[in-house]
């Protein structure tokens, strides 16, 4: 009976010992996501990345493991936009997890709260990887960041009402750092407002817009599509005319386009992370900014 009696206690003594168990579980298609989740959840939510910063977002397999994934997730984070058209739709289908269907609550996509730039005048596969809403790479503007910050934490307390005062602190804490981390950031690239680049793919669109840098051309002669060498060539020619300080590129994307490029201009080739995890600096989402202007500044 004593033996008994201590092999119930300890067991309830260990149990205690043993970290709570997340109140949500979170799948997120891209990094940047994942960390913003992980920064408003806290030890409230078990946050799950489908991808990693060296992968192409637009282009990724349907995986069962991503699937077994989606299938236990109470919320999916996605940017939307149709960035993950090609995969996502099929991991939700085959997940068969009604709360993570299109227009449930634990459907949330980023591009939904944010004011989408190059929307196409006209639909045309023939034009390269086009986005019928917008380009949704939105997450180079930490502006937008905090935008789907303050969206995201109220999907959360929607999804975990007992804890929504706690997703309301881990917010209000996050957006006081993050404004005071955009003004310290603005302040640092000023030197790079209306410096001219070149860019491989149209990926930076809200970077430019936010820091005022001016695209010149694209390496792509149209989104998605691999640069030829006689495209380059006119690039060449068109530096000729327009001079650029460097051309940039994502961590994710080959050098070699860019490279090309940057020798024969005599410009420098810069990598920038675009998202976390897409250099050794961008450990989280501050170090994502800190390490893409320290980069661009030394483009320059």
């Amino acid at each position: 009976m004593h033996r008994l009696l201590a092999a119930i206690v300890a067991a309830g003594l260990a149990a205690a010992a043993l970290p709570a168990l997340a109140e949500l579980s979170v799948f997120a298609t891209v990094p940047e996501w994942g960390a913003l989740a992980a920064e408003l959840g806290g030890d409230k939510v078990s946050v799950y990345t489908a991808t990693n910063a060296l992968q192409d977002p637009h282009h990724v397999e349907a995986k069962p493991s991503l699937i077994a994934r989606a299938r236990s997730a109470d919320l999916v984070v996605a940017t939307g936009a149709d960035l993950e058209a090609g995969w996502l739709p099929l991991v939700i289908k085959q997940a068969g997890n009604p709360k993570i269907q299109p227009g449930k609550p634990g459907n949330f996509e980023a591009t939904a709260f944010v004011t989408l730039l190059e929307k196409p005048v006209r639909l045309d596969r023939a034009e390269g990887d086009v986005h019928p809403g917008g380009n949704p790479h939105i997450q180079t503007d930490p502006r937008n960041v905090a935008r789907v910050a303050e969206a995201l934490a109220a999907r959360l307390a929607t999804l975990d009402p007992d804890n929504a005062a706690h997703y309301q602190a881990r917010h209000k804490a996050f957006a006081e750092r993050w404004t005071a981390a955009i003004a310290n950031w603005e302040k640092q690239a000023a030197p790079l407002k209306g410096t001219p680049i070149l860019v491989q793919h149209a990926a930076f669109t809200y970077l430019e817009a936010w820091l005022g840098l001016k695209r010149v051309a694209a390496l792509e002669p149209k989104p998605g599509v691999e640069p030829t060498t006689a495209h380059l060539t006119e690039v060449l020619a068109t530096l000729q005319r327009q001079p650029v300080k460097m051309v940039i590129r994502a961590a994710y994307q080959s050098d070699r386009a860019s490279q090309w490029v940057a020798e024969r201009a005599r410009i420098n080739a810069v990598a920038l992370p675009f998202t976390v995890g897409g250099s050794e600096a961008a450990k989280d989402l501050y170090g994502l900014f800190d390490d893409t202007i320290a980069r661009l500044l030394k483009g320059m």
